[in-house]
């Protein structure tokens, strides 16, 4: 079922929506703005599945230059060290 309702714009740029709309967003999900003349939509992002992730992954092809095991482990422990300073 459509439902009609008005919001406001803050000053700071955020749009504020009644509960009852954000009771219908999820925290981390990600959305589709789709704008037109005077027209706003929100709708949820499609979630990429594996088919597409693999699809995508073709088209990068082989990698020339790609990382040996041991430089894999080097940058691992690199970023450890980092994190253990913070």
């Amino acid at each position: 079922m459509q439902k009609t309702i008005t919001i406001n714009l803050t000053p700071e740029g955020n749009l504020q929506l009644p509960l009852e709309i954000r009771e219908q967003f999820s925290n981390g999900e990600q959305y589709l703005v789709i704008t037109g003349k005077d027209t706003i939509t929100f709708r949820k992002a499609p979630k990429s599945g594996w088919q597409e992730l693999r699809e995508k992954r073709q088209l990068l092809g082989t990698d020339p230059n790609p990382l040996s095991n041991e430089e894999i482990c080097e940058i691992v422990k690199e970023v450890r060290k980092k994190a253990v300073r913070r």
